[in-house]
């Protein structure tokens, strides 16, 4: 049953991982509901009736997951719904790891994977806004390997076969085309394609025995499978964005992003790797035939510290930590009297940056009614799309199972995680739609 909120001095209130805690126990591991009795990481939290969302039907999203823990189709999920900057809705199911009955608690460990894209492109932004980095600039100003990189232009030769011809870029690839995943950079597991092959053939991957530095160095290597800007491709740009942040900063991705963003903004759990013992016993699981995330790609351990931080998907994090990461976004890029980013930067991010120039590879991943921001999906179109929404909204997930959204519009934030690769795309779409669901006020 639904807990009411019971408001708390705040000289009383005990420690954030105490408190949830109590709350798992207090719940045998199953809920919080509507209107949550804690203040997740220093967010408020409010009736969902005060916040224009029906509990009842809120109430449907615990139902459901519920049930697909029942049937052994995930282990366990924790969801977190905001509006008006409040936390109107907790849930957590199931249990942190399949084989074991350990409840899931709200503030569990997930691989985050791409959701760490948005976080390494801020940072990114960060430095913008400083004037250390250039959206503008060759990404070869900060990493000189990327002047000599090629373009693969496929040919068909008299017999049939494909073969591959290496030519100059038009113009070089940009910063900000590595945010916008425009840089002509692939993932070799996305498609078909002889460069894609190629990745896959030469193991081009995010790989823990090299460090940032070093990757950049091997993909600067190979061809890239489109003309710099004119074609939306996900890819390791993000990767070597972050190595770009590297350069600029004099100190590694995870260093940086620890000392401006992470820290700062109250996100003790969002880092690369997890090599405290007490922080571990809280890490989720899939299932065990269910770790596939790409061809030749299974679901990595973050208990184990490699060389590189992949700022592309390497990224642990809890649904409290990046819900305070995406209510600094809402915030118009301040949190707790703190700034990050000034709210035209924000607005910029999180505008469509594809003209009807770039092409759309098959599988574009924001999907119909979407185009791309600086590290986000940004919705263009309130139909078109397969679930609801509203225009301007901006979002992303991970291979993991994890996703999020803001919806400037409505006032709204959904922070989902989960860790299964098999239920990421059917999921979401249920989720929102059950989110939007309960919206009994337009705003």
């Amino acid at each position: 049953m639904p807990i009411a909120a019971t408001p708390t001095p705040p000289a009383a209130l005990p420690g954030r991982r105490q408190l949830l805690r109590a709350g798992t126990a207090l719940l045998a591991g199953s809920t919080l509901g509507w209107a949550p009795a804690v203040r997740a990481q220093g967010i408020a939290s409010a009736a969902p009736a005060e916040l224009g969302l029906s509990p009842q039907r809120l109430s449907r999203i615990g139902d459901w997951l519920r049930a697909e823990v029942a049937a052994k189709r995930i282990p366990g999920a924790v969801v977190m719904v905001l509006r008006r900057g409040k936390v109107a809705y907790v849930e957590s199911v199931g249990n942190r790891r399949p084989d074991a009955a350990t409840p899931m608690a709200f503030d569990d460990i997930f691989r985050i994977y791409s959701m760490t894209k948005p976080i390494v492109s801020v940072a990114a932004m960060m430095l913008v806004e400083e004037g250390k980095l250039l959206l503008e600039a060759p990404v070869a100003t900060y990493i000189p390997a990327f002047a000599n990189v090629k373009v693969g232009v496929e040919k068909t030769d008299a017999a049939g076969n494909k073969t591959l011809d290496l030519v100059a870029p038009l113009r070089p690839m940009t910063v900000q085309d590595l945010l916008r995943h425009t840089s002509g950079l692939t993932y070799g597991f996305f498609g078909p394609g002889l460069v894609k092959k190629m990745y896959v053939d030469n193991n081009v991957g995010t790989r823990g025995e090299l460090s940032n530095a070093d990757f950049a160095e091997l993909i600067a290597k190979m061809p890239l499978a489109f003309q710099p800007g004119s074609t939306w491709d996900y890819s390791n740009a993000t990767d070597v964005l972050g190595r770009v942040i590297e350069v600029v900063s004099g100190q590694t991705l995870g260093a940086h992003l620890k000392q401006r963003l992470t820290d700062p903004l109250g996100m003790p759990d969002t880092s690369f790797y997890v090599p405290e013992a007490a922080r571990q016993a809280r890490i989720a699981e899939p299932f065990a035939d269910d770790r596939t995330i790409g061809v030749g790609a299974v679901v990595g351990d973050p208990r184990q510290v490699q060389k590189m931080e992949s700022g592309g998907g390497g990224m642990v994090s809890t649904a409290p930590d990046y819900a305070r990461f995406l209510l600094m976004l809402r915030n118009g890029g301040q949190l707790d009297g703190r700034r990050y980013l000034s709210p035209r930067t924000v607005e910029y991010m999180t505008s469509n940056h594809l003209g009807p120039q770039v092409l759309r590879t098959p599988l574009y991943l924001p999907g119909p009614g979407y185009g791309f921001g600086l590290g986000f999906g940004v919705r263009t179109q309130a139909g078109e799309a397969g679930s609801i929404g509203a225009v301007g909204e901006y979002n992303w997930g991970g291979a993991g199972g994890t996703a999020m959204w803001v919806d400037p519009a409505s006032d709204l934030i959904t922070v989902f995680m989960m860790q299964s690769p098999k239920q990421r795309v059917l999921y979401r779409p249920i989720l929102r739609n059950l989110v939007y669901g309960a919206m009994t006020e337009m705003k």
